[in-house]
């Protein structure tokens, strides 16, 4: 009698979510700052190679060369120049590393100072106390020999199990300005995030400029501003009335309010943290499956059995896998068996949607 109640209580409860799945949801907006941004404003990378020092005798040792040559460079531009490489066989102290800095998506001003990581290239064993000494680093792009900043200062081991790299907070001083152009000419381009990318969003976002910041030309005429060239950029003409003022146009155009972006049904599963993310439209077929001692019965109707879970067939539209999860959670079956049954619902193209595993 129990058993048969708690039956019932589950499956009432099942009957519960699913209701709640098919209630529609009012409109949500968001701004197009929020889904994309303006080409041109991406974060870069400067590096350069230097020598970290002070090691208690975990360096890279005279076996290498490459920081032998580079500490005899550095000791004669100090003024201390080396005659025969020799002398340095016993610089167990030094390590060889990589130093990298990033500059933010909104450029820097000479004299801002960011952080820089740094990474072991030779034969060092721990660079834990390790100070680096004065780096010059140069642009983004093979070839570019152009200074654009120094690095300089004591390193710290973010995780003891990583005693190879570490970071220098603000141990990178800027020492010209870096900034990325986001005009090119009369036109901007805005870039859709990867989550976004989509073609009807593109169109979606292209629709949007046009109704809302197109200008009239004449009488009859009606000049558009934005066009989708594919399923990632939004191609933007500045109007003339702009030209001198590109910034405030920007400003207005990644400013507006978008309804909450169409894109593609997806649900991403990952077993090392127990999470399952749904977007709230994803619809399952009709499907019977059987994994360890639960049936899920997403179409026909069954007679309940114990830990029997179904979705109501009766709903005039498909069944949604967010409905489904909620049931299968209200009757405590593990996050892992739950991945298990979404896997085998895409395995059997049961899954009307993208399924991303972790």
């Amino acid at each position: 009698m129990m058993k048969n109640i708690r039956n019932q209580t589950s499956l009432l409860l099942i009957a519960a979510f699913v209701a709640v799945a098919f209630v529609p949801h009012a409109d949500a907006r968001t701004r197009l700052k929020n889904i994309c941004r303006v080409k041109g404003q991406e974060q870069n990378s400067l590096q350069g190679l230097g020598l970290v020092v002070g090691l208690n005798g975990t360096g890279d040792g005279a076996k290498s060369l490459p920081m032998i040559r580079s500490l005899a460079t550095a000791m004669e531009l100090l003024g201390v120049p080396v005659n025969d490489l020799r002398e340095l066989d016993d610089a167990k102290n030094v390590a060889l590393v990589m130093v990298t800095a990033t500059v933010p998506p909104q450029g820097a001003r000479q004299g801002d100072q960011v952080d820089c990581q740094i990474a072991s290239v030779g034969g060092a064993k721990d660079l834990t106390g390790g100070t680096l000494m004065l780096t010059a680093l140069v642009g983004p792009q093979p070839g570019n020999d152009r200074v654009y900043a120094l690095a300089s200062g004591s390193l710290m081991i973010e995780s003891p199990r990583s005693p190879l790299t570490g970071v220098i907070h603000g141990g990178c001083r800027l020492e010209q300005d870096f900034f990325n152009a986001f005009s090119d000419g009369d036109k901007i381009t805005l870039v859709l995030d990867k989550n976004h990318a989509d073609f009807q969003v593109a169109q979606d976002v292209a629709e949007l400029i046009n109704s809302q910041l197109s200008f009239q030309s004449g009488d009859r005429n009606r000049e558009y501003l934005a066009k989708a060239l594919d399923q990632v950029n939004i191609e933007v003409r500045i109007p003339e009335q702009y030209r001198d003022d590109s910034v405030l146009f920007v400003s207005q155009v990644i400013g507006l309010p978008l309804l909450e972006p169409q894109i593609e049904a997806r649900v991403t599963v990952n077993r090392k943290r127990g999470s399952v993310v749904i977007s709230g439209d994803l619809e399952i077929g009709a499907a019977v499956v059987s994994h360890r001692n639960i049936v899920v019965d997403t179409g026909a109707a069954t007679l309940p059995e114990d830990r029997f879970v179904g979705v109501d067939p009766n709903q005039t539209s498909a069944a949604k896998l967010a409905a489904l999860v909620e049931a299968l959670n209200a009757v405590k079956v593990p996050t892992e068996d739950i991945i298990d049954i979404i896997i085998g619902l895409d395995r059997n193209g049961k899954l009307h949607g993208k399924l991303i595993v972790e």
